[in-house]
């Protein structure tokens, strides 16, 4: 279930002093349990489907790791996890779904959001390629969308949107 990409992992190295700090902040800050809810489109022109999610992330100033299972129609559960890296300014790593396959993750964070080009294991929607924005909304929030490409039309395509908070901040 590639919207569980959730799992975009991230590790810094190699960084100037100044920028692995900015870095270890933006990280630490992804630790924690996080859920919520969000769609995911299995294909192009397909039926969304309503999931909700749960996420385990564990950090440290170079690193984050991420698990996780999303549940859609009370019927199937799926798990996940991701592995990234990062040499300078560039991330790299991989995404394990439900197929088993590592699929790549590639590409450097804007601000508050990581911006990362899969390459699936396998042809996904026509070709093997997504995008995948990982985006810290304010301090308690983080949303989780893949964009694919319509293989018909050319247009972009929102293909999963996954909302997560962290519990404490559920009660509030």
């Amino acid at each position: 279930m590639r919207a569980v990409l959730i799992a975009a992992i991230f590790s810094l190295s190699c960084l100037p002093h100044t920028a692995k700090a900015s870095e270890s902040g933006f990280l630490r800050s992804l630790a924690g349990d996080w859920r919520g809810t969000g769609m995911v489109l299995t294909k192009i022109g397909g039926t969304n489907f309503n999931v909700s999610c749960t996420l385990k992330s564990d950090a440290s100033e170079s690193a984050v790791s991420m698990n996780g299972k999303c549940r859609g129609l009370a019927v199937f559960t799926r798990a996940f996890s991701a592995n990234v890296k990062a040499l300078g300014q560039r991330y790299t790593g991989n995404y394990i779904g439900p197929s088993g396959q590592p699929s790549k993750l590639v590409g450097s964070r804007q601000g508050d959001a990581l911006n990362l080009r899969v390459t699936w294991a396998r042809v996904v929607n026509g070709d093997r390629n997504a995008m995948l924005m990982i985006e810290k909304v304010g301090q308690d929030r983080l949303r989780l969308q893949t964009v694919d490409q319509d293989p018909t039309s050319g247009k972009s395509v929102v293909t999963s949107r996954i909302d997560l908070q962290r519990p404490a901040a559920a009660g509030r």
